[in-house]
């Protein structure tokens, strides 16, 4: 009966855990790993064309500006107190290349609907390029910018286009201007340069008085998105889709739409540094002011199935025959680390660590430096897994030599047990005393394997989150790191070294115990069937190194290794 109640403290201590670690994940931001909420019933059905950006009503353009707490644009069909202009210009989609991305343009507003990224594959046909931006029936996701506090342009006014569509051979830059007529006395002159092997875009907003009054416009710049999950994305892990808002003050705040659709969304309103943001796993968009600008940051739910996430600024008055520029960058390309960095501070963290950045961080910088050095990920995770294993080679071989103690007395221990098991009051006695005599601390192997486990966690988030390893090779049948191994074999090898190393360890004296210390080993191992190559990788190379060392340390103090095969009977 003792027994049976161990037991089950045990499942329940197990699953508290689980569901501790689920808790910890939703409290960062992050989607539960293990028992992810449901997305609302909206974000679920696909975009279509009935529900756009276009369709959503914006705030009512005064002749007076509206100060910057009034409810903010997200584009409507005809924008209410937009003048319509006296000739139309035919709308037009516009593509440009550069050496790393391929773009789309609509002529109305001047607004970005489209990027492909010429660099990396997409998750389900490597040999098309990744597309990030779009608008058809499946997504919408596109990044728009426009003028309030009057009957001015917005993203939904038809501009005229002037300028190249590709970068040629030698040439460093490319330059695009979407022009907008007259409209309430002020035009929009939209700049977009685009700089070879770069994904930030730096996009000057030029407003020109052609009236005979000052004014004091507002720009707006956002991301809409639908709330449909990436497409590809794992059912085994969960990753952060959805708007960030950066500032100095709170740093980086992500926002969940289920936060926008209950109007719950917490972020900090006013400020006059950072950016604001569309997350998904491994690419990001976002919109960048430059520093000491002042800003309102703003989200809001824009339809049935679509969320904006943007910042409004003020320009200052404008005088008759005068024009004023404000620029600004609209990035959108993979999360590499070191390229957010040169960006603006703070953009890094679109790439997110969840509350092991203070470690990840560093673990990344070593994994890069690696790769430097072996040009190739697979071998940089290998060497990255040897170097913490000798770091820690002092502390594990303490854990082991506790085992190891464990081990040499565990035949005593089973004895005990046989004599006195109608006496568990006397069992457990005995048990203490053996243990003082023997010198040997039970807890002794688990204190040093708990201090590695925020380390290993952080290098899990490392190489779940870094976009280097997507289409990157490791040897063999290896040819995509971030996909899951296609013929299973490094589940198979990792499930397998799990096993060693699990009878390697000394039995627990309780019968039902040892049968959960294979059980355990054996669920977890399932789901590393379906986790990215590398994540298995890094687990395989740990637990061999572990092994060998348990091996060594064993073979020291005189406890051959020995098998602890389950009994199930």
């Amino acid at each position: 009966m003792n027994d049976i109640r161990r037991t089950f403290l045990w499942v329940i201590f197990g699953f508290s855990m689980v569901l501790l670690w689920d808790q910890w994940q939703l409290y960062n931001g992050h989607k539960a790993t293990f028992f992810p909420k449901p997305v609302v019933a909206s974000a679920e059905k696909p975009a279509t064309s009935n529900a756009t950006p276009a369709d959503v009503p914006t705030a009512s353009p005064n002749t007076t500006p509206p100060a910057v707490s009034t409810p903010n644009p997200a584009g409507p069909s005809q924008v209410p107190g937009v003048a319509t202009p006296a000739t139309a210009m035919a709308r037009e989609s516009i593509e440009v290349k550069t050496d790393v991305l391929k773009l789309k343009f609509d002529s109305e507003g001047g607004s970005l609907l489209h990027t492909e990224f010429l660099k990396y594959g997409d998750l389900l046909d490597s040999q098309k390029p990744f597309v990030l931006l779009d608008e058809s029936k499946s997504r919408v996701y596109v990044a728009q910018t426009g003028l309030i506090g009057g009957p001015f342009a917005t993203h939904k006014t038809p501009m005229k286009f002037t300028g190249d569509r590709e970068l040629k051979e030698g040439q460093k830059e490319l330059t695009l201007k979407f022009e907008s007529d007259d409209l309430g006395g002020l035009k929009l002159i939209k700049t977009y340069t685009l700089a070879r092997g770069s994904y930030a875009l730096k996009v000057a907003h030029q407003v020109v008085n052609t009236g005979t009054a000052p004014a004091a416009p507002q720009l707006y710049v956002q991301l809409v998105r639908d709330g449909n999950k990436p497409e590809g994305e794992s059912a085994f892990y969960s990753t952060f889709t959805g708007p960030a808002v950066y500032t100095d003050a709170k740093k980086y705040q992500k926002i969940e739409f289920t936060d926008i659709e209950k109007n719950k969304a917490e972020f900090e309103k006013t400020t006059q540094q950072g950016y604001v943001a569309m997350v998904q796993h491994y690419f990001a968009s976002a919109w960048v002011l430059p520093a000491n600008t002042a800003r309102e940051n703003f989200v809001r739910k824009v339809d049935a199935n679509l969320y904006s996430v943007g910042m409004i600024t003020p320009f200052n008055e404008v005088a008759p025959g005068q024009s004023k520029t404000l620029d600004t960058t609209l990035f959108v390309g993979p999360q590499e680390e070191k390229m957010l960095e040169a960006l603006t501070p703070g953009l890094e963290l679109v790439k997110d660590y969840g509350w092991l950045t203070v470690l990840a961080k560093p673990l990344y910088w070593l994994l890069d430096r690696l790769f430097g050095f072996l040009q190739n990920w697979g071998w940089a995770i290998v060497a990255l897994v040897f170097l913490l294993k000798l770091a820690f080679y002092w502390l594990n071989a303490k854990a082991y030599a506790s085992m190891a103690k464990m081990k040499a007395i565990n035949p005593k221990i089973m004895e005990m047990r046989e004599r006195l098991k109608d006496n568990p009051q006397q069992m457990q006695q005995e048990m203490m005393r053996i243990y003082r005599e023997e010198k040997v601390n039970p807890m002794g192997g688990c204190f040093p394997i708990m201090v590695q486990i925020p380390v290993f966690i952080a290098l899990y988030w490392v190489l779940l989150s870094s976009v280097e390893m997507r289409n990157a090779p490791w040897i063999g049948w290896i040819h995509d790191l971030s996909a899951p191994d296609p013929y299973f074999i490094l589940p198979v090898v990792m499930t397998l070294s799990t096993m060693l190393q699990t009878a390697l360890n000394p039995a627990p004296p309780d019968p039902m115990q040892a049968k959960l210390m294979w059980i355990m080993p054996l669920v977890f191992s399932v789901m590393f069937f379906f986790f990215p190559s590398g994540l298995v990788l890094y687990w395989i190379t740990n637990n061999i190194l572990s092994i060998a060392q348990q091996w060594v340390i064993n073979t020291r103090m005189g406890v051959p290794p020995q098998f602890n095969l389950p009994k199930f009977n």
